[in-house]
């Protein structure tokens, strides 16, 4: 871009009144969401086509973004998720031998309305200070008085209560096949389930049924699966009482269950915790879990505004006997994961299936295996 290119002025507008000036960076209008900040250096398509971001207005952390374009590969759907961009310094030129277009470009295609040029320093602390709250990001036509801005954005609805697992899953069932001899099959109900998981799974002989969210129980069975996945996926986890009750279904018949993410927080709920709203969340691909059982750090990927209800290590009683808190994280306390003791059940609230990376929790998937070996 010339020096003599005008730039088009963009606002990022905050439900507490604070506002961000930049430039319009991808489509130019105006979207909404709830802003939220992820601290991945690096993954940026994998995280923009993660459907667990829909309706979310995501802040990269690190400082230029776009660096490698953009390919048709590392999509985790098939389309961007996210409601909104905000980035400080956007790669002029995209630099990648798989690259096929700019970040910008692909914005623009998908009709993304995103920021550049914003302080995201300041904006990340004050998201930490004052929490994760709705925001708007307006350009061009739609760029008005802050005033009206801050308007239009308390009239845009909150993601506490927002039930969006049925917005972004499948809506016919479709199988992804192991890679060679097929092992095992699972029937993995779509709540947001991205591109990865069912490629973890075939590389150990899996045959992956993935369900609709509005799957009953008795589709679910139809497939006679050996093992029953939860995916990630968006929005407010007390809204899930059809997920929860078709896995107490499942839990029920003692078939092997594996959850993560979304599904953590749904297995956790079948099992009697509760679930809270955190004040900003866990975005990124640092964060570090400890496994109560062996004391090891795995470095995680997570991407989850709720959580579970619980203590770390403690065992208590559900409706399917004895169960445990089995994972934290130490920087806030947070559950991290979850196994029942006396039914075949197992969730974590982090990204096994990272295709960013990092790949320490990897082995997850073998302990699913392990599972539904019945050893």
């Amino acid at each position: 871009m010339s020096e003599t290119t005008t730039r088009t002025a963009a606002a990022l507008v905050l439900e507490d009144g604070r506002v961000f000036r930049g430039e319009a960076f991808g489509a130019t209008g105006a979207t909404f969401g709830e802003v939220v900040f992820c601290t991945a250096m690096t993954g940026y398509q994998e995280t923009l086509t993660d459907p667990s971001y829909h309706r979310q207005i995501v802040v990269a952390t690190a400082p230029q973004i776009g660096n490698t374009g953009w390919n048709d590969e590392d999509d985790e759907s098939a389309r961007v998720w996210v409601s909104g961009y905000v980035v400080r310094d956007p790669a002029r030129i995209p630099s990648n031998w798989r690259a096929t277009r700019s970040l910008d470009d692909e914005l623009v295609a998908q009709g993304v309305v995103g920021i550049s040029g914003v302080d995201t320093r300041s904006l990340t602390r004050h998201l930490r200070e004052r929490g994760a709250m709705r925001a708007g990001v307006f350009s061009g036509d739609a760029l008005v008085t802050p005033e009206a801005m801050v308007a239009r954005v308390l009239e845009s609805p909150q993601m506490l209560g927002a039930e969006l697992a049925s917005e972004v899953s499948t809506k016919q069932t479709y199988v992804v096949p192991a890679d060679g001899e097929r092992r095992f099959r699972v029937a993995a109900l779509d709540l947001g389930i991205k591109s990865n998981t069912p490629r973890m799974l075939a590389a150990r002989g899996i045959e992956t049924h993935v369900l609709p969210a509005t799957s009953s129980l008795d589709d679910l069975l139809a497939v006679e699966a050996d093992g029953v996945f939860l995916s990630n996926g968006p929005g407010d986890p007390a809204t899930t009482d059809h997920a929860v009750a078709l896995t107490r279904g499942v839990l029920e018949r003692r078939i092997p269950l594996f959850g993560i993410c979304f599904g953590n927080q749904i297995l956790g709920r079948a099992l009697g915790l509760g679930t809270y709203k955190l004040r900003y969340g866990h975005r990124g691909i640092n964060i570090p879990v400890i496994d109560v059982a062996t004391r090891a750090v795995a470095i995680t990927a997570q991407n989850h505004g709720f959580a579970l209800e619980g203590e770390p290590g403690k065992d208590f009683d559900s409706p399917f006997g004895r169960a445990t808190v089995s994972h934290y994280c130490p920087n806030d306390g947070c559950v991290e994961g979850v196994r029942a003791l006396e039914v075949p059940a197992f969730s974590v609230q982090y990204h096994p299936e990272a295709a960013a990376g990092p790949h320490d929790a990897a082995n997850l998937f073998d302990q699913f295996v392990t599972l539904m070996e019945g050893k």
